[in-house]
């Protein structure tokens, strides 16, 4: 496996991660039936697609990474500021947006960046980027 194809792949990976991180954390304050079962199947489609990535990354023999502690810290530490001053639909389908939108840019830009990388984990990006897209859209809903 090349550099590129490494590097996106591990984007690929941690971002979903903190994802998943981020909607577990914001569906222990998500009293909507509706809107934590739309949380459910986004954890569930970035944990297979997260998946794939990791399951790329060992078959090559490289290295699982996990998110950055800072960037984990930070994000539970805001989000939980946040929910804990007003927990409603629309807060919490608000942070899930700015979420899924930081996502798209951070994921897009890599996928940019190192388009010398392999066309399955360019697919693989452009398809977690899909998933965000959708995610927005459906939580639209709730604002």
């Amino acid at each position: 496996m090349d550099e590129q194809t490494r590097k996106l792949y591990e984007e690929c990976s941690t971002g979903c991660q903190m994802a998943i991180e981020s909607m577990q954390q914001i569906k222990d304050f998500t009293q909507d039936t509706t809107l934590f079962q739309l949380i459910e199947k986004y954890i569930d489609r970035h944990s297979r697609l997260g998946g794939n990535a990791k399951d790329h990354l060992i078959d090559s023999g490289n290295e699982v990474k996990t998110p950055g502690m800072m960037a984990s810290a930070f994000s539970w530490f805001s989000t939980e500021l946040k929910l804990n001053l007003n927990d409603d639909n629309s807060k919490i389908a608000k942070l899930l947006i700015d979420g899924c939108s930081m996502g798209i840019k951070t994921l897009g830009e890599r996928a940019n960046t190192l388009n010398r990388a392999d066309k399955s984990a360019d697919a693989l990006a452009r398809k977690i980027i899909k998933t965000e897209e959708e995610m927005i859209r459906e939580l639209e809903s709730f604002l």
